[in-house]
Formats: C-alpha cells, structure tokens, sequence
C-alpha cells in the first residue's frame, strides 16, 4: 500500500525530546517495521538534516511545496491511504493548526489531489485541526470540505 501524506512536516524524527512516540515520529517507525510500501510525502516545507537523513534511509518521496504540481501523482497506483495533516496548508487557508507554516498549498491544491489522486482510496485520516487557532471556523469549514471529497471517492 502507498501512504500519500499531505503535510508541512515530514514526521520522520527518529525521536524528539527523548520520546520515539512523538508526533513528529510516527512515520520513522512505520518506515522502520516495513508496515507500507511507499511513503509519498506532499507539502513539505520545513525539514532538517536529520529527516532529509531519515527520508533517504527510509526511501520517502517528498514533494516540496514549493516544487508541487499534479504530474507528482502520476506514479501512484494501487490502494491508497491518505493522510492530511491541516498544516499542509498555507495559514492563510487554514490559520486552525498548531504548527502554522507559510509557503503551504492552497485548499484548491488540496482538492485537486483529492480527486486525482490514481489508485483507490482505501482509507484516510485528517489531523491537525486546533479550534482554539481557529476563530471564525475556515479551518473547520476546509477541513469538512476535505472529508467529503475524501469519503466521495472512498464510495465512489
């Protein structure tokens, strides 16, 4: 299976502040116990020595935001799980994360890899929604947005 993660961090630090169960982690130990395929990572805009060491360990596709366009999906195919972290996108789209990062995708960036993306979508996650960073509700209003489009291609 291709996990495609949508994000503004690659999560791939072998641990931060002594703890391995961290959330800027989890993909550090999926990759280690060979529990997918393939990691395609989207959006990302801040990364270190140490994940752009971890992501050549563990052989991560990452698409930079900045370096982002449709053609980086043509080589998927097979079931697909996507993951979508808020942050993904830029704060003006999405001020409701914890981790504002600008220079991000824009909602329409987002919807279009929803509905392109090759391969069945055979499971999802979105993450990162903080409703205390989220005042008028825009980061709620995308985030129920994405779900619809992700659970009408999941049925479609």
């Amino acid at each position: 299976m291709t996990v495609v993660q949508l994000d503004a961090h690659p999560d791939l630090y072998d641990e931060l502040d002594g703890n391995r169960l961290s959330h800027a982690c989890p993909f550090a130990r999926v990759m280690e116990e060979k529990l997918i395929s393939r990691l395609m990572q989207i959006g990302i805009r801040t990364m270190n020595p140490h994940q752009r060491h971890q992501a050549e360990r563990f052989l991560v596709e990452i698409v930079e935001a900045r370096l982002w366009s449709l053609e980086a999906l043509a080589t998927i195919d097979g079931p697909v799980y996507l993951t979508l972290d808020l942050d993904v996108l830029d704060p003006a789209f999405a001020p409701g994360v914890s981790h504002h990062e600008p220079g991000g995708l824009t909602t329409r960036d987002v919807l279009g890899i929803i509905q392109k993306m090759p391969g069945k979508i055979v499971g999802a996650d979105i993450v990162e929604y903080n409703p205390d960073r989220d005042p008028v509700g825009v980061t709620a209003m995308v985030g129920a947005k994405f779900l619809k489009e992700i659970v009408a291609r999941m049925l479609g």
